[in-house]
């Protein structure tokens, strides 16, 4: 996977692509593109990717082999950290980056850059930042839901954003 630096930012660091690679699937040794059922039907193929982060046509029932995924895999995720970086107003620490990276993987860059994660995190407030990733104030799952519905696996997702991602690096 090819990394370039923005600033002092890893654009598709190492642990990024372990993290998606690990929610994602896909792409060990290559997959068949299927339709996700939590995304409506989305396309999908390896790690995760959909039209919404690539212009490589993704065609239910195609297979792309592992040196696909991987090389389509390095560019989307460049293209997504990219969109990302242009709303946030400051350089958050790598592991801030790599959590709301990976959330824009998955609900797409311009939801990201509305969230109130993001808010928190352009203020500088990283703790309520990595916190709003998987719970609203109140307390409630966020980002969990598809069609209206609570996903435990998203919600676990966004918990291991939280604590695996975005507050791991805050207290080294």
């Amino acid at each position: 996977m090819n990394r370039f630096k923005v600033g002092g930012l890893t654009l598709g660091s190492s642990v990024l692509v372990a993290f998606l690679a690990l929610w994602e699937g896909g792409g060990q040794d290559g997959m068949t593109v299927y339709a996700d059922k939590l995304a409506g039907g989305l396309p999908t193929a390896c790690y995760g990717i959909t039209k919404h982060v690539t212009d490589e046509p993704v065609i239910v029932g195609e297979y792309w082999s592992k040196e696909k995924c991987d090389r389509v895999m390095s560019v989307a995720v460049t293209k997504v950290q990219l969109e990302l970086l242009d709303c946030l107003t400051h350089e958050p620490p790598q592991g801030v980056f790599d959590a709301v990276s990976s959330l824009a993987w998955n609900v797409g860059a311009p939801k990201a850059c509305k969230s109130q994660s993001v808010r928190h995190i352009n203020r500088g407030d990283y703790l309520n930042g990595c916190r709003l990733l998987a719970n609203t104030f109140s307390g409630k799952p966020n980002w969990s839901y598809a069609s209206g519905n609570f996903i435990q696996g998203l919600y676990n997702r966004r918990q291991a954003e939280r604590d695996n991602l975005c507050l791991a690096g805050l207290y080294e």
